[in-house]
């Protein structure tokens, strides 16, 4: 990316939180669809990724389904900026209004044995908005890491909007997160991870709707080497509310080595993705090659999200 594309890139995010929060929620909401609506008629890199990765996830739906779904998607895809833009000026109570999660006792019984919690999600609706609940709402302040991104102001940019909604950012690579992570769960913490694509080409291998694909390897270590209770969370939208599940735990095997443990949880989390997936298709915010028969048809082992 040059110089200029990244001026651009960060000026155009400077907007969107600097005007679309400013903006009448119904002009906001309409503008998100206008977005979504012309990039998918374009026909664009992401849209046609979205509809390879859709074919895996609906195997029976024909091009006019799966055009459905992809359009779908990137409006939903769209909300999830919208609001997002839209999210600090939001108070406790409209929070309470936009989310229901089913069965997040499991969370708080978690964080009452003090044993630390580790919650998993997917690219599904709204994870910043599921955090930002669980922030003002709940009242529980929580760790994450985010990817570093291109220009690094932009990547300044995310880590001070999600700072500014009570989480503590880390940044993916260029620092030590595996081990802040653990201490904060050690100290009875709680720590949310998006962790159905793995960044680093050294992931743990899964089967994901019948194909072979790579998942981060964090949560499950985590979970082995504090005790913490390892939680994987599906999210989706129903009309203006978003809801979400939290899964029962995934617990760590009793026997096997490091490696063979990691497997088994990272596939009981990939299992638990798949079903939130499969029941709300067009949630899935996933605009990039994930299963590892499409990276090696690109010569890829990885790819990073924008």
């Amino acid at each position: 990316m040059s110089a200029m594309q990244d001026r651009m890139t960060d000026t155009l995010y400077g907007l969107g939180w600097g005007v679309v929060k400013k903006l009448p929620e119904p002009v906001a909401a309409a503008l998100g669809r206008t977005i979504a609506d012309t990039a998918w008629k374009r026909r664009g890199k992401g849209v046609l990724r979205l509809e390879a990765n859709l074919a895996r996830v609906v195997p029976d739906a024909g091009p006019e389904r799966l055009a459905e779904l992809s359009r779908a998607g990137m409006r939903s895809y769209m909300r999830y900026w919208m609001e997002s833009f839209r999210l600090p000026a939001w108070d406790k109570e409209r929070l309470r209004r936009s989310v229901d999660i089913e069965s997040i006792q499991r969370l708080h019984d978690g964080m009452a044995d003090g044993r630390g919690v580790i919650m998993a999600l997917p690219h599904l609706a709204n994870w910043d908005l599921a955090g930002v609940w669980a922030t003002r709402a709940l009242g529980i302040p929580f760790t994450t890491v985010a990817e570093r991104l291109k220009p690094e102001t932009l990547y300044d940019r995310f880590v001070a909007y999600r700072e500014s909604l009570g989480m503590e950012v880390l940044p993916h690579t260029g620092g030590s997160a595996f081990g802040t992570l653990a201490r904060r769960l050690r100290d009875g913490g709680l720590v949310c991870l998006v962790a159905d694509r793995d960044l680093s080409a050294s992931g743990t291998e899964v089967k994901f709707f019948g194909e072979t694909a790579r998942m981060p390897a964090g949560p499950a270590l985590l979970a082995q080497q504090t005790g913490a209770l390892l939680l994987p969370v599906t999210l989706w939208y129903d009309g203006t509310v978003m809801r979400g599940r939290v899964h029962p735990p995934v617990d760590v095997p009793e026997t096997g080595t490091r490696a063979e443990k990691t497997s088994v949880m990272t596939q009981a989390l990939a299992d638990a993705f798949a079903t939130g997936i499969a029941d709300h298709p067009e949630d899935w915010h996933m605009l990039q090659r994930l299963w590892l028969s499409d990276l090696e048809d690109r010569g890829e082992t990885g790819e990073p999200r924008t």
